[in-house]
């Protein structure tokens, strides 16, 4: 039954009942491998391909940055979105945040390659690299 009103129905549209609803694409297993992932290494980045072939310019430019930055190979692990359906919406669930790459550090989310470009301006990247000593440890000129 519908009551109207001015021409217009009292009855909730299904538009309006399903705008309330999202779907949830992480699962508890996936949950619990992302929250594994970004325990295990200082620096963990969640991308669109690897380091060595990005598939899309933001997840070229956070490497690219923390290369600049001389970030260990050894303290960063990348993970490829592009491989798995699961981890590429349930990662955007995990950190709240809709876009990829996904940037870790300690276990702490960082942004997105903006935030890794705006803390790269000011600073910031430079200071928590050496703060939490990420960058590679350089070679002392051998004495001649």
């Amino acid at each position: 039954m519908t009551f109207f009103t001015f021409g217009k129905s009292l009855r909730p549209s299904i538009h309006s009942i399903s705008l309330g609803l999202q779907q949830r694409y992480l699962s508890d297993s996936a949950r619990t491998k992302i929250a594994s992932a970004i325990a295990a290494r200082p620096v963990v980045v969640f991308m669109k391909g690897t380091p060595s072939f990005p598939q899309c310019g933001f997840s070229r430019a956070v490497v690219q940055l923390l290369d600049l930055h001389s970030v260990s190979p050894a303290k960063l692990q990348t993970y490829n979105c592009l491989e798995d359906q699961e981890l590429r919406e349930g990662i955007k669930e995990f950190s709240d945040w809709p876009t990829i790459p996904q940037v870790y550090v300690d276990g702490e989310f960082m942004g997105g390659c903006d935030t890794m470009m705006e803390m790269h301006k000011s600073g910031e990247l430079e200071r928590l690299v050496v703060d939490k000593k990420l960058a590679e440890p350089q070679s002392s000129p051998s004495a001649a």
